[in-house]
């Protein structure tokens, strides 16, 4: 079966889908984006995912061209049209197009782009063999809580993070006080040699996780305790467990940083139990 995808209200085979050769996304990285998890044929924490991109674009000052309702029908349908079971859907909304220059037309349209991947966002074999991280300084612009199509650092620091043998690279934040922000593309998590979470706090420093917060959610209720504080990089090698969260992988345990053994070196208790939660929550969508 050909993969369809959506591109300004049509409905397209994946080869034939294109933005206009001068869509500010590409030019200038002038758009935003989500990516959402799709189990059973089931959105995951969708309405969570909407908000956040509801905030992404009014922080740009850009409109979403459509209703939520409507952009959710649209999401929908391109699960149906692919026979997405388990898989993630990228959604992007860029400023649109017009002739080239930095200051932002009057008249423009935002463009939509809906694609559909087939996976299994649960880890994998990651989920229980666990993976290794590196650290690397945040070179990020001062924005990472908007969810931009402007990657590029990430990119460098996930490159950086495989050249090195590595699954991912955790953003250190510069200035030598070692702080983790969080990972290239997930959520950084330590657990403390007296069972304690721990996952940097909400701000304009990182990304706030759609995954993260629902685990906290999640954790809270089951008794698990969890604290939204900065860790340094110290702390996280010397913590009993470390795992990271994200849309594409779920929770997956760090055995590894900087070459340096967590705790055992296996997933340890809580980041089962937590594993163990969030697929169950999954599971009643």
């Amino acid at each position: 079966m050909s993969q369809i995808s959506y591109v300004n209200g049509r409905y397209l085979p994946h080869n034939k889908a294109c933005l206009h050769v001068e869509d500010r996304s590409t030019q200038f990285s002038d758009g935003v984006y989500e990516v959402i998890a799709v189990i059973s044929g089931n959105l995951v924490d969708s309405q969570m995912h909407y908000k956040r991109l509801s905030r992404s674009l009014t922080e740009l000052k850009m409109n979403l061209p459509m209703s939520v309702s409507a952009l959710h029908s649209n999401i929908k349908e391109i699960i149906r049209q692919n026979r997405l079971k388990s898989g993630l859907i990228y959604l992007q909304i860029s400023r649109g197009s017009a002739p080239r220059n930095h200051v932002i037309p009057n008249l423009i349209k935002e463009s939509v782009v809906i694609t559909a991947k087939h996976s299994k966002p649960n880890g994998g074999k990651h989920a229980k063999q666990g993976v290794s991280v590196i650290t690397t300084e945040d070179i990020r612009w001062k924005r990472p809580d908007i969810k931009s199509v402007s990657l590029l650092p990430n990119v460098l620091a996930k490159n950086q993070a495989a050249q090195r043998g590595a699954f991912e690279a955790w953003l250190v934040e510069s200035g030598g006080k070692e702080i983790v922000i969080e990972g290239s593309s997930s959520n950084a998590w330590i657990v403390t040699q007296t069972s304690q979470v721990v996952t940097h706090p909400e701000g304009v420093k990182m990304l706030s996780g759609v995954t993260r917060n629902r685990i906290i959610d999640l954790a809270t209720s089951n008794g698990i305790q969890v604290l939204e504080a900065p860790f340094t990089v110290t702390q996280a090698k010397a913590a009993s467990e470390a795992f990271m969260t994200s849309t594409s992988s779920f929770v997956v345990p760090i055995i590894e940083i900087d070459g340096h053994k967590i705790g055992t070196g296996k997933c340890g208790p809580v980041t089962t139990a937590i594993q163990t939660l969030y697929n169950d929550f999954t599971k009643k969508l």
